[in-house]
């Protein structure tokens, strides 16, 4: 079943347009209480017929490459955590690198200077040869069709515009309370 939601996931993302202006960040509202979203940030990104993927972008996890991967050795020298991006395909390792050229087949815009990388051997290359410019996910979040539109209208999430600097921020800690507070400032202004 995992590997079924790896290859849709995949299918989606690999079909998506190239332009990256409908991006945005999502900031779980503080009365959201579920424990996998609550307190979280995602960066979410529409892939056809009202369906949207996206990674949450606050949770590290005790992970490293190295410990996944310690047969791989450019894997030993990235110290940062591997991220929670959603609990679909968690086996799977996906990175968002800031570039403005796709680094590679089957990878995916996401914002004008940002790249989804989903295809294993770009996401080693990654690894190998410009980590410090990368994030690496294990898993991601993928909405229904429809769903993301119902969250938003039940007023779960604030919405920010796609952020190239929030996206690859380290380490993530504060972020969400950082911009929640933003947030309801903003909503709060006349």
């Amino acid at each position: 079943m995992r590997l079924a939601f790896a290859a849709l996931a995949a299918s989606l993302l690999c079909s998506m347009p190239a332009h990256a202006d409908d991006t945005v960040i999502l900031v779980a509202k503080r009365d959201m209480k579920d424990q996998l979203y609550g307190s979280t940030v995602l960066v979410a990104k529409p892939v056809g017929s009202e369906r949207h993927v996206g990674f949450i972008l606050n949770k590290p996890t005790q992970a490293t490459l190295g410990k996944l991967f310690p047969d791989h050795a450019p894997s030993h020298k990235i110290i940062d955590p591997v991220y929670l991006g959603g609990p679909l395909s968690s086996e799977v390792i996906f990175a968002l690198v800031q570039r403005r050229e796709s680094p590679g087949p089957r990878s995916v815009r996401i914002a004008p200077d940002l790249f989804l990388a989903i295809d294993s051997e770009v996401v080693d290359s990654i690894i190998e040869k410009e980590p410090q410019r990368a994030r690496f996910f294990a898993g991601l979040v993928m909405w229904r069709p429809g769903e993301l539109d119902d969250e938003l209208k039940r007023g779960l999430w604030y919405v920010l515009e796609d952020s190239t600097d929030l996206v690859m921020r380290k380490p993530t800690e504060g972020l969400w309370e950082e911009l929640v507070g933003r947030s309801e400032r903003k909503a709060n202004t006349i």
